[in-house]
C-alpha cells in the first residue's frame, strides 16, 4: 500500500475538480443571499493561502476565526490547515476573560474576526500577546469603527493575490488541522486539537454513517466555533454538496424554515435548543414545504421524545438522534435503526430513534462500573462510556495536569452514564456530575426533564439536585411555561405519577422559572440553575 497522508487538501481539490458548478451559499438578514460556486471558492482559498503567507503565517502557526456561518469563514477551513496552519476557532459567546485566555493559551498569531464581531475584539485587544494582525470580513466591504492594529479587510487582503496555490502535499497526517476549546463550567477552557487524519477519517465515517452524498444539501446550523461545525464542512466540501451557511440566521426560524424550503435542503443537524423553537414556531402556524428533508441531527444533548415523535409525525422533519462531544471531533454514536427492525412497531423504533445510538464505524467503546467492570448489556446497568479511536482526542492542549483523568489508561472517560442493550445501543442516563442521588438511590435528571417536557404546557424543563436534611438530595424541576399557558406543581406531579421509574423520582418541588439559562453552545447550563438556588434567585421552601 502507498504511504499516502490523510490530508484536507485532498477534500479541497476533489470539490474545485469534480464539483466546479455546485454552490455555497450564504444567508444574511434582510433576505439578503450570496452565492457562489466551488471552482469560486478554491480560487478564493488559494488567494487566501497567499495572503496568510504574507502576514508571515508558517506551518505550525495558528490562525484564529471569531465569525458566524459564513463563506469566508468556510474559505478559513481549508485555507488555513490546507496550507500548513491550524485554524483555531474561537467561541464569541464565552466570557471576555475566557476568550483572553484560549487565544493567548494557543499563542494564534493572525486572527480574523465578523465585522458585528470586532467590538468583542476591540474591548480585549490589549490583552492579547500574541496576535500581530486582525482581519475584517465584511460583507459591506466597509472597514469598521476599530482601535485594532495593524488591520485589513478581507476581500481587499486577499484580491491581491493569484488565483492558484501549491497546497503542500508533504504535511504529516498526525499535523494539526483544527483547535477547539471546550466550553468550560469550572475553571479555564481546554484545548482540543484535531489532526488532518483524524478530520478525514471522521468524515469519512459521518458521510457514511448519515448516508451523506453529493446530491445533498447542507444547511448548516451547528456553529462553526463549535467542534468542526460537527464536521459538517469537512466531510460536505470533501462529498461535493451544496452547502447553505445562515450567518446570524441560525435562530431565526423563519429565516430557517424559508431556506429549507427554497433551497431543497435534505440535511442538517442542531442542538435540541434550535429544534424547540422550530417546534414552537410551526404550532404558531408557519407552513413550509420540508419534503426534500432526508436526515436531521440532534445532538449536544438529549433530545426530548415528544419533540422527536411531534416534528416527525407533525412536520415531516426526520430527526434522528446522536452523541459525541468536542474530544470526539464529534461524532461517535447516531440513533439509526438497523434493517432488522423495519417491521419494529412505531413505538418501539422511537426508543431506537430516542437513544444515545450505537457506535460508529472505526471507533471503540465500553462501559464500566465504579469498579472499572463493563456493564451487561442489558439496558439496565449503568456506567460511564469510556471511547476511543482514532478522531478521539489523546490530551488537552498543553494541559497535562488536567489530561490525566480524562484520558486515563488511553480512553476518554466522557463523564457520561449510560445503559447499553442488547442490540448495542446505548441510552444516556446523565452526566456523572448531573445524576441526582436521593436516599442512596440514583435519579437521572435528563430522564426527568424528557418526561417533564412531555406536558403540553411546558417550554422547557431542566432538573437539578438540591440538598435535603432527610434525603440527601432531591430533585427540582425548573420550569418555563409556555406563553398563555398555565400549570401548576400539583397538575405536574399528577402528570409525571405513571410515567417515572419510581414514584420517589418525582420532585417535591417546582421552581417556574422566565427562561433556563443557556451554555454558549445552546445546552441547560445547570451550573448557573444551581448558582441561582445557592443564592437565593430560585427560592426552596422550607422543608
Amino acid at each position: 500500500m502507498m504511504d499516502y497522508p490523510l490530508l484536507l487538501r485532498t477534500f479541497l481539490l476533489r470539490a474545485a475538480k469534480y464539483f466546479p458548478k455546485k454552490e455555497v451559499v450564504s444567508v444574511y438578514p434582510n433576505h439578503e443571499i450570496f452565492r457562489y460556486t466551488y471552482a469560486d471558492y478554491f480560487k478564493r482559498t488559494c488567494r487566501l493561502a497567499h495572503a496568510l503567507e504574507s502576514l508571515g503565517v508558517k506551518r505550525g502557526d495558528h490562525v484564529a476565526s471569531m465569525a458566524l456561518n459564513t463563506h469566508r469563514h468556510l474559505e478559513l477551513y481549508f485555507g488555513v490547515p490546507c496550507m500548513g496552519a491550524a485554524l483555531h476557532t474561537t467561541n464569541f459567546r464565552l466570557p471576555l476573560h475566557h476568550l483572553v485566555y484560549i487565544i493567548n493559551h494557543a499563542e494564534d498569531k493572525v486572527l480574523f474576526v465578523d465585522e458585528d464581531l470586532v467590538f468583542i475584539i476591540d474591548a480585549i485587544k490589549d490583552q492579547l500577546k500574541t496576535v500581530e494582525h486582525y482581519v475584517i470580513m465584511s460583507q459591506s466591504g466597509k472597514m469598521p469603527q476599530t482601535g485594532l492594529k495593524p488591520v485589513y479587510l478581507y476581500d481587499d487582503l486577499i484580491s491581491r493575490f493569484p488565483e492558484s496555490y501549491d497546497f503542500p502535499d508533504d504535511l504529516s497526517e498526525w499535523d494539526p488541522a483544527m483547535i477547539c476549546y471546550t466550553s468550560a463550567t469550572t475553571g479555564d477552557p481546554k484545548g482540543v486539537v484535531y489532526s488532518h487524519r483524524g478530520l478525514v477519517l471522521h468524515s469519512y465515517a459521518a458521510g457514511c454513517t448519515l448516508r451523506v452524498s453529493e446530491n445533498d444539501c447542507a444547511l448548516h446550523i451547528v456553529p462553526m466555533f463549535h467542534a468542526n461545525a460537527w464536521g459538517g464542512p469537512f466531510g460536505c466540501v470533501g462529498f461535493g454538496c451544496k452547502q447553505i451557511l445562515p450567518g446570524r440566521e441560525t435562530i431565526n426560524m423563519e429565516a430557517i424554515c424559508k431556506v429549507i424550503a427554497d433551497e431543497q435542503v435534505t440535511f442538517t443537524a442542531g442542538v435540541p435548543t434550535i429544534w424547540l423553537m422550530l417546534y414552537n414556531y410551526l404550532e404558531g402556524g408557519g407552513k413550509y414545504d420540508f419534503s426534500s428533508l432526508k436526515t436531521i441531527v440532534s445532538g449536544g444533548s438529549a433530545c426530548p421524545r415528544f419533540l422527536m415523535e411531534a416534528l416527525n409525525e407533525k412536520y415531516g422533519f426526520p430527526i434522528m438522534q446522536a452523541y459525541g462531544m468536542t474530544e470526539t471531533s464529534p461524532l461517535a454514536m447516531v440513533a439509526i435503526p438497523k434493517s432488522s427492525m423495519a417491521d419494529w412497531p412505531k413505538e418501539k423504533l422511537y426508543d431506537v430513534k430516542s437513544s444515545a445510538g450505537i457506535l460508529a464505524p472505526g471507533l471503540e467503546m465500553k462501559i464500566v462500573n465504579e469498579k472499572g467492570q463493563e456493564v451487561k448489556a442489558d439496558g439496565q446497568e449503568w456506567g460511564e462510556i469510556l471511547l476511543r479511536g482514532p478522531w478521539v482526542a489523546n490530551e488537552y492542549y498543553k494541559d497535562p495536569e488536567r489530561s490525566k483523568p480524562y484520558f486515563e489508561g488511553g480512553w476518554l472517560h466522557t463523564g457520561d452514564v449510560g445503559t447499553i442493550d442488547e442490540e448495542g445501543y446505548v441510552r444516556l442516563i446523565d452526566r456523572t456530575k448531573d445524576l441526582v442521588k436521593s436516599g442512596g438511590e440514583w435519579i437521572s435528571s435528563v430522564d426527568l426533564e424528557n418526561l417533564i417536557m412531555a406536558h403540553p404546557a411546558v417550554l422547557e424543563a431542566a432538573v437539578i439536585g438540591v440538598p435535603h436534611s432527610k434525603w440527601v438530595e432531591r430533585p427540582l424541576g425548573c420550569v418555563v411555561v409556555k406563553p398563555g399557558q398555565a400549570v401548576t406543581e400539583e397538575a405536574l406531579r399528577e402528570f409525571l405519577k405513571d410515567k417515572v421509574k419510581a414514584v420517589w423520582w418525582i420532585p417535591d418541588h417546582f421552581a417556574f422559572i422566565d427562561q433556563i439559562p443557556k451554555t454558549s453552545v445552546g445546552k441547560f447550563s445547570k451550573k448557573e440553575l444551581r448558582e441561582m438556588v445557592a443564592n437565593g434567585k430560585i427560592p426552596l421552601p422550607v422543608e
